[in-house]
């Protein structure tokens, strides 16, 4: 096999990858934003960011990271205990994630995976 059919296949592969993380990523940022709460940033790919740009009136930020094995959607309010200690200090605004009932967090948490599931019956 030559250098060109391995760059063809590596592309192809994260060419599919890519859409695979896009669309599960999208799962979660509309579930959210369903269930009014913020997104802060729309990432594919982590590491530095190449290109990011803000828009909507959320004020969204959304980013392409250098190396692109996943993604992710930073959701206001969604505390990581480890770092935003200072944060949990402060009173839940409407537009957090913690200050959501138990069943809209679900429905965001879960929200990547059943487009993916929707998306295998689809392409089945």
């Amino acid at each position: 096999m030559n250098f060109q059919m391995i760059a063809l296949y590596a592309g192809a592969f994260l060419l599919a990858l890519g859409l695979l993380v896009l669309i599960h990523e999208l799962g979660h940022y509309f579930a959210a934003r369903r269930c009014g709460v913020k997104v802060l940033r729309f990432a594919i790919g982590f590491g530095p960011i190449m290109w990011s740009r803000r828009f909507g009136n959320d004020q969204t930020e959304w980013a392409i990271g250098l190396l692109p094995l996943g993604g992710y959607v930073k959701i206001a309010g969604m505390v990581d205990e480890s770092m935003d200690k200072e944060q949990l200090k402060l009173p839940p605004q409407e537009w957090e994630f913690r200050s959501k009932p138990a069943w809209q967090r679900l429905i965001i948490m879960i929200g990547g995976v059943t487009v993916n599931i929707i998306l295998a019956f689809i392409i089945y």
